[in-house]
């Protein structure tokens, strides 16, 4: 990929997803995918296959991954264009069940977010290790930034930050 390419990647999830709230269920599953895959490399390398996650995954459909069975992770872990690691891949089928018993439980995964809000850093990233699978304190703190229930994702001055704060963002609710 050629450097002006990188910089539009960034730029294009920079300023028009990163901090921005996301209020449907199955995005939100998505974006902690792409969390939990991002750990050991580069978010560039995420970016550059998110489409052939969501491809992989059913567009990110909840219900659909819960659904998933051992042809499934075969076929996932033989995919090219995603990250083929067992534990990334195994996760994200648990974290779609578990996802489903918080709908049960809550109404949706954006509710059970809300119900717990707000928390410390250290507060969510137990939360999240209790209900979910493969997230530790940088997964967890990047996916709550980049969904907009953390501060962080932009800097007061940055250009982008006076937009994402017209989306009211719940960390700013506080």
């Amino acid at each position: 990929m050629e450097a002006g390419d990188r910089k539009d990647l960034h730029k294009k999830y920079h300023d028009g997803h990163y901090g921005y709230p996301i209020t449907n269920d199955n995005e939100l599953f998505g974006r902690l995918i792409m969390e939990i895959n991002q750990a050991g490399l580069s978010w560039e390398t995420i970016l550059k296959k998110e489409v052939s996650f969501r491809n992989a995954y059913h567009n990110f459909d909840v219900r659909r991954v819960a659904a998933y069975d051992d042809a499934d992770r075969a076929r996932l872990l033989a995919a090219p264009g995603i990250i083929r690691n067992r534990l990334k891949v195994n996760a994200a089928i648990e974290n779609a069940k578990a996802i489903m018993g918080i709908q049960a439980e809550y109404g949706s995964f954006l509710k059970w977010l809300e119900h717990h809000h707000p928390k410390s850093k250290e507060e969510w990233i137990k939360l999240f290790k209790k209900a979910f699978r493969f997230t530790g304190g940088e997964i967890v703190n990047e996916f709550l930034m980049s969904i907009g229930f953390l501060p962080g994702a932009h800097i007061d001055n940055c250009p982008v930050f006076n937009k994402v704060m017209e989306h009211h963002p719940m960390w700013a609710k506080d």
